[in-house]
């Protein structure tokens, strides 16, 4: 095989050759040297470098010799007219679409089946996809090679885009240089074919063992002509007809100017004219060659269909993830919401009813507010369980509330009128002795162990207030305030609840976080199950009842009926707003108007309806269920 040549030119009869040979004299070039070693081929387009290329590849195809060429262009599957080639590329019209999965078997087919490929990356719209292709082709050739030693050509169209001049190459620019410095040695050639010279690395250039130079006239290019060849071809260079070159081999001693043989293939380069396209018949390859590559294809597709499943099961995991995340901040701040409602409400408890300033939680409760005892009598303690909000009494003799009834005027007249708005309408003389009963109802008591009892009114400044007509009523109210107790102290309490009404508590309930539904129902039943159990016991009674007296409540609550214990009771839940004094002594159950104020403007009335009877059932005060 080392003596095998392939003709593909005829030397030209133009000036500057230095061959010594007479026009017309056919010119060979050895197969090994070509197949093993670098070529490099360059000119202007329409010069004839790739028709120079084509006749390079038809005369090795047509010894049984395999190639592989990198058709940056799509204008080499014209050789599929006469030889049986592999087209592989991105295009439809290729034998099969292949990417940089499909290299090791390209390698394969080209090396250990002598199957001629054509690489055609023009089809592909992104570059590095294209790059990786021929970069991960060309190291499963040289690695292969390494130990097949088989002399086999690869040829690279636009070189300069892989191994440019300068800075910019990439990790294919690295791949092809070593295959142009050490690939001779394997049995792996290379030939590089740009129309630019001067773009093209230097270092690929001066290494080549063969160079055709075709028509430049471009100044830097004719430049590099110059430097290589001389500079007599620097000039001659720029007037060489189509197809002529200089041709300059390291096995001849001189440069001839050639002119080279026209291919004879279906010229798929050729500039297009105004006469219509005729697509000549292409030969097909073995079914079993493109099967090899299908089922590489098939593989390919198939891992990705199912990593496109896992990216979107993993996409609806993490959906799942950030609603999890979200509802889960939602309920967080929900329940933030009911505790800080719950606080307030708990807060505004420990508030005193007149004047005071209370217990702020962590303050010092040693001292006295603006409402404290002077000393004439002892500071009410406060004792286990001392607020109806959280800390239950333990029974009604344990703790005595303010005292709250409606006011009977002293000549034993009928009590205030019920306005038509349910507002009791109260004038001078009636509302100060209502005043001063609300003072009395105030009072505190304090029992010794021998029973004798000390009892001081808490606000007498307040009540003083209230003027001469109330101020006898308020003295006696005091002096008979101090129930028989069998020597048990009985220590009074402040309003536990702070509020004076229903807008009151409304107003203060009133807020953006509390129109969330889950945030009412939580904060109001919390409210109520925070109740002493007698307490709670009358706000049952009153839901049942729908209006009643504090003391049929009280019994009905299985309270002693006592009416200083009813009415100081009925204090807590009417502070709080959950009922309503209408007249004579009735009061009336408002829980439901309390959350109509909170939540009824951001709802409709059926949904309204059901946070009523939800926040009922939760606190136990629905009327099936016993209190």
């Amino acid at each position: 095989m080392s003596d095998e040549t392939i003709t593909v030119a005829d030397v030209s009869d133009g000036t500057g050759g230095e061959s010594g040979l007479s026009a017309g004299t056919p010119i060979s070039l050895p197969v090994v040297e070509i197949l093993t070693g670098r070529g490099f081929i360059t000119g202007k387009s329409g010069s004839g470098k790739s028709n120079t290329a084509s006749v390079v590849i038809e005369k090795l195809l047509s010894n049984s010799f395999p190639v592989l060429i990198v058709d940056s262009d799509g204008e080499y599957y014209g050789l599929k007219e006469e030889f049986e080639i592999l087209h592989v590329g991105a295009d439809e019209e290729c034998d099969i679409q292949v990417s940089s999965e499909h290299a090791g078997k390209i390698a394969s087919l080209a090396l250990e089946e002598n199957v001629p490929i054509i690489l055609d990356v023009s089809g592909y719209l992104d570059e590095d996809e294209a790059s990786d292709l021929i970069r991960e082709t060309a190291r499963q050739l040289f690695a292969k090679e390494k130990k097949l030693k088989k002399p086999f050509l690869m040829l690279v169209e636009e070189c300069h885009e892989y191994i440019p001049e300068g800075a910019g190459m990439d990790k294919t620019g690295k791949t092809l240089i070593k295959i142009g410095k050490r690939g001779r040695k394997h049995g792996l050639g290379i030939v590089g074919i740009s129309q630019r010279p001067a773009d093209v690395k230097k270092d690929f250039i001066t290494q080549c063992d063969w160079l055709c130079w075709h028509r430049l006239t471009w100044d830097n290019d004719t430049k590099v002509v110059s430097r290589i060849l001389g500079n007599d071809y620097g000039e001659a260079i720029e007037d060489m007809d189509d197809g002529e070159a200089f041709l300059m081999t390291d096995w001849a001693e001189s440069i001839r100017r050639v002119q080279f043989h026209r291919k004879q293939t279906f010229d798929a380069g050729a500039t297009p004219g105004l006469d219509d396209f005729e697509r000549p018949d292409l030969k097909s390859v073995s079914g079993d060659l493109v099967s090899e590559l299908q089922t590489i294809t098939d593989e390919r597709e198939r891992t990705e269909s199912e990593l496109a499943d896992l990216r979107q099961e993993l996409d609806k995991k993490d959906q799942r993830i950030i609603q999890l995340e979200r509802e889960l901040e939602e309920a967080r701040d929900m329940s933030e919401m009911a505790d800080t409602f719950a606080q307030a409400l708990l807060q505004k408890a420990d508030a005193p009813y007149r004047g005071g300033t209370g217990r702020s939680p962590g303050g010092d409760p040693t001292v006295p507010g603006p409402g404290s005892h002077d000393g004439s009598a002892p500071e009410p303690q406060r004792r286990d369980g001392d607020a109806a909000f959280g800390r239950p009494p333990a029974d009604d003799q344990a703790e005595l509330h303010d005292y709250e009834e409606p006011t009977t005027p002293a000549d034993g007249t009928p009590g205030p009128a019920q306005a038509a708005n349910g507002v009791d309408e109260r004038d001078g003389d009636a509302a100060a002795s209502e005043d001063a009963e609300e003072q009395v109802a105030a009072a505190t008591a304090t029992v010794a162990d021998n029973g004798t009892a000390a009892a001081t009114v808490e606000g007498s400044d307040a009540a003083g207030d209230a003027g001469d007509a109330g101020s006898d009523a308020s003295d006696e109210r005091v002096r008979s305030a101090v129930p028989p107790t069998d020597g048990v102290d009985i220590s009074p309490a402040r309003s536990r609840s702070g509020f004076d009404g229903v807008e009151d508590a409304a107003a203060f309930l009133d807020g953006d976080e509390l129109r969330h539904r889950e945030a009412v129902v939580a904060g109001v039943a919390r409210a109520v199950e925070s109740l002493e159990g007698v307490t709670r016991g009358m706000l049952g009674a009153y839901r049942r009842a729908g209006r009643t007296t504090p003391v049929e409540a009280h019994r009905a609550a299985d309270g002693s009926g006592d009416r200083r214990y009813a009415y100081a009771r009925n204090k807590v839940l009417r502070r709080a707003g959950f009922v309503e004094h209408r007249s004579r002594g009735e009061y009336a159950y408002t829980l439901p108007a309390l959350v109509r104020r909170v939540y009824g403007e951001h709802t409709d009335e059926q949904d309204l309806v059901e946070v009523i009877a939800e926040i009922e059932a939760r606190a136990g005060l629905d009327p099936d269920v016993a209190p």
